[in-house]
């Protein structure tokens, strides 16, 4: 709920009164009884409930759309990796909905509900092949028409579902975190912990979805392991709005909106190109700027300290802060560029480690096979092992060690998980490896309908390395880009967060089109072949452990040169 006039509020001083906060009556708000770790927990709920419905789809959707839908194995993995794109980047327009114009809580609502309404379409889009095959003699046409229209509700509802994700997920975080007071010791240490915790509880539903859900969507029906879903959104919603009464809301104050503040510090950096360093110097001495580190990164931008004509009209130039705020963005650029590579590893997960699972021997009992895709919860169930260990051990002892309140600084803690997903990389490929050699001994190749003698099991080392490096870098990036972002813009610091993810999904889309294409020339099996006993799976998880070196380097060069903003913890 954004409040913006703060005037009309009654302002008692109270010693506990939390500064820049009201509650959902536009009072101020009280430490005592407001926020914390009880108003989180009504925020973490939703969230566990969003991440169960969104991993309901996702974790399994290469299987429905080569299994119902019929497509190729190549056109699946990029429509997955289009879709999970977009659902990434989408968070950038409802983050900027959020802090221009609804506020945080506003957005969480509205985009619940189009998150339901998506996923309770996306239910009937399954149900639609049973009534369109129910018995009748229909026509050819009609046939092809019924399956035409049961695409395009399909991915519609597909897509409504990313836009109703695209408003959540920005706002549901950054409005938990918004629940503790950074300038009380207490709740700034908690604070650090919540984004700790926030990722278990988002492991801890999807960990259940992987489970319950692919199982039902295998075995029993897709329509109601699409509806699930549905129902678990709007249980969720109904205890998010249980909290109401508890929340702390952020002021948003009467401050000009941020993204014109920086905006202008560019438009004036450029309309002042030509100024002089000796002219930008002199106007910083005039203001008392003492000379700094930050003050000699980006120095173009200082340029912006001056009116285009000459004049020291007020209303012409930015101040100080101001440019200061426009550097702490784009210091952000490196990073996050950096992060991509990451990000390309991460979309396997969901689509090549599910495919190989499936053509491996998944029994666990006589007559009984786990799905692929619920191999995946492996990596949330070492993430909900290794979070509470990482919180209530690692991080005292690092503490003690660096002096860091966190233990590891934020970007110490990304490279770390970076390089764990590159090592993930480099077991993916010769797990593939010994499975195509296992194929080809057993005379399999040409047989893809045929179990691979070789246990599930074997993947396990490379999802659980792919969780040990989530809670070092995915939870280190989302810290990250929360606190190094103008207090306005918390919420677009998480989308880009979050964008990471949605550019690199479509760059995994790209990169296997043109693979695809390149080894697929002249009639032969291409990397990613419907047969993945022919394919090569294998040199396109070395082509990524490359990619990852790579992408780990430049990101080393860019966190060495990195300045924190002010006020920001380590």
């Amino acid at each position: 709920m954004a409040i913006s006039n703060l005037s009309t509020a009654q302002t008692p001083l109270l010693d506990d009164t939390v500064d820049a906060s009201l509650d959902y009556k536009g009072r101020p708000v009280r430490r005592s009884n407001s926020g914390g770790w009880r108003s989180a927990s009504f925020i973490i709920a939703v969230e566990i409930a969003e991440r169960f419905a969104y991993y309901g789809i996702s974790s399994n959707l290469i299987t429905y759309l080569t299994g119902p839908l019929g497509e190729s194995t190549a056109a699946a993995a990029a429509q997955v990796n289009a879709w999970s794109g977009a659902a990434s980047l989408l968070p950038l327009l409802g983050a900027f909905i959020a802090d221009s114009f609804l506020g945080r809580y506003r957005t969480i609502i509205l985009a619940s509900l189009l998150y339901i309404l998506g996923l309770g379409l996306l239910s009937l889009s399954a149900a639609l092949p049973s009534v369109s095959n129910s018995g009748d003699q229909s026509t050819d046409n009609i046939i092809l028409s019924s399956a035409q229209f049961q695409n395009m509700l399909f991915f519609f509802s597909l897509y409504l579902v990313a836009f109703g994700q695209g408003g959540h997920k920005p706002c549901v975080q950054a409005f938990g975190a918004d629940q503790f007071d950074r300038q009380d010791p207490e709740e700034c240490k908690a604070q650090s912990s919540f984004f700790n915790w926030w990722y278990f509880g988002i492991c801890a539903g999807t960990f259940i979805t992987l489970w319950i859900l692919t199982y039902i969507q295998d075995n029993l029906s897709w329509t109601l392991g699409f509806g699930i879903p549905a129902i678990v959104m709007v249980v969720g919603l109904l205890v998010f709005v249980l909290g109401t009464t508890t929340y702390r809301y952020s002021i948003k104050g009467d401050e000009e909106n941020p993204f014109l503040r920086i905006g202008r510090v560019f438009i004036l950096a450029v309309r002042n190109w030509k100024t002089t360093s000796s002219a930008i110097a002199a106007e910083e001495e005039a203001r008392g700027t003492l000379p700094t580190e930050s003050s000699k990164q980006f120095k173009f931008l200082n340029k912006a300290l001056l009116a285009p004509d000459g004049s020291k009209d007020q209303g012409k130039v930015c101040s100080t802060g101001e440019v200061e705020e426009a550097k702490t963005v784009i210091r952000l650029a490196p990073i996050w560029a950096a992060s991509l590579f990451y990000a390309i590893v991460y979309a396997q997960t969901i689509t090549f480690f599910t495919k190989q699972g499936a053509t491996m021997d998944r029994s666990i009992i006589a007559g009984f096979k786990i799905p692929a895709a619920s191999l995946l919860s492996f990596i949330s169930l070492t993430i909900m092992v290794f979070i509470p260990i990482y919180d209530r051990i690692f991080v005292p002892l690092a503490r003690a060690l660096t002096g860091k309140p966190a233990g590891l600084t934020m970007l110490q803690r990304i490279g770390t998980g970076m390089l764990l997903s590159a090592i993930s990389m480099l077991i993916a490929a010769l797990v593939e490896m010994r499975r195509l050699k296992t194929a080809e001994e057993c005379g399999l190749v040409d047989k893809p309908n045929v179990t691979v003698p070789m246990s599930i099991w074997w993947l396990l080392p490379q999802y659980i390395l792919s969780g040990l490096s989530d809670v070092f870098a995915m939870v280190g990036l989302q810290e990250f880009f929360y606190h190094q972002v103008p207090n306005e813009l918390r919420s677009v610091g998480l989308a880009l967060y979050l964008s990471i993810f949605g550019v690199g999904n479509f760059l995994s889309s790209f990169l296997i089109s043109a693979i695809e294409k390149m080894t697929g020339e002249g009639g032969q099996d291409s990397w990613f072949a419907n047969n993945l006993n022919r394919a090569h799976l294998d040199y396109f998880y070395w082509l990524l452990a490359a990619l990852s070196a790579m992408g780990l380097a430049l990101y080393l060069c860019s966190a060495k040169s990195y300045i924190y903003a002010r006020g920001s913890t380590l």
